[in-house]
């Protein structure tokens, strides 16, 4: 089997479902072998963000240069960047990294609903860094945020607002749906080739905390033993799918829990 290093460029989730311990449990699962670059200390849990102590821009670009220096790394996740400078700094070292894959969670609200993004950062994000990445994997609002309009309502919305990211410069889109009303969670996979639709019945579930973390965490640590994109997304999917179906028989917190990332293990 071919031997992966992942990065994960997040903020902390102190209760295990989301952030930098979500991603290296999710890179652990599938086989890759997970490294990290902290951007932020969040006060947080199952029930919602308390606190978030934003780390300082050269510090978050000497931990990316002590890994990048040292490690292959053959795919990185970017989740929380918090601030501009901190957008600013992961834009610029990426531009000398020749790391492969880079997928970008586009993570700007916490499930609680909590900002985990500054507004001024939105705009550095996507002018400095989506141009840059291999894929980006925004949900509803999160789309709705970078092209600066109102939130997808259907099916057809939401293609067209994945057609208008793609054309932002980034390499591929994956449009999360699960924000629509629908039995099933259409998902949309956009690149320069293709579009492609993805659906899972949804899970009856409310421990479903780092869904989102989790997925571009999973694409990162399949993307590079698959030939492309569509091959990649299936593969995440039905993993989390399983996690999510497992969920319930974990037994953490009081609020919205986690997915079971080790459920093929447990």
């Amino acid at each position: 089997m071919m031997r992966i290093n992942a990065l994960t460029v997040a903020g902390t989730d102190p209760s295990g479902g989301a952030g930098i311990q979500a991603d290296l449990k999710a890179f652990s699962a599938l086989g890759a072998y997970g490294t990290s670059v902290i951007t932020a200390l969040v006060a947080q849990n199952t029930r919602g963000v308390q606190s978030v102590y934003r780390i300082e821009p050269d510090f978050v670009g000497a931990q990316l240069d002590s890994v990048l220096s040292d490690v292959r790394i053959d795919a990185i996740k970017i989740g929380m960047l918090a601030e501009s400078d901190i957008v600013e700094v992961v834009a610029e070292r990426l531009q000398a990294a020749t790391t492969p894959w880079v997928v970008l969670d586009t993570v700007m609200l916490a499930k609680s609903g909590d900002p985990l993004l500054s507004q001024r950062a939105v705009a550095t994000l996507r002018e400095r860094l989506l141009p840059q990445v291999s894929i980006i994997t925004p949900n509803l609002p999160e789309a709705a945020a970078l092209l600066d309009c109102p939130m997808a309502s259907n099916e057809q919305e939401m293609r067209e607002q994945g057609r208008e990211l793609l054309a932002m410069g980034c390499q591929a889109v994956l449009m999360k749906g699960g924000h629509l009303s629908e039995s099933e969670s259409p998902d949309w996979l956009f690149t320069r080739e293709l579009e492609q639709r993805f659906t899972a019945p949804r899970v009856n579930t409310r421990h479903t905390h780092g869904t989102g973390c989790t997925l571009s965490a999973a694409l990162a640590a399949l993307r590079p033993r698959h030939d492309n994109w569509v091959a990649t997304v299936q593969a995440a999917k039905t993993w989390l799918q399983g996690a999510l179906e497992q969920a319930d028989s974990l037994e953490v917190g009081q609020g919205i829990g986690p997915v079971h990332h080790f459920h093929q293990w447990w």
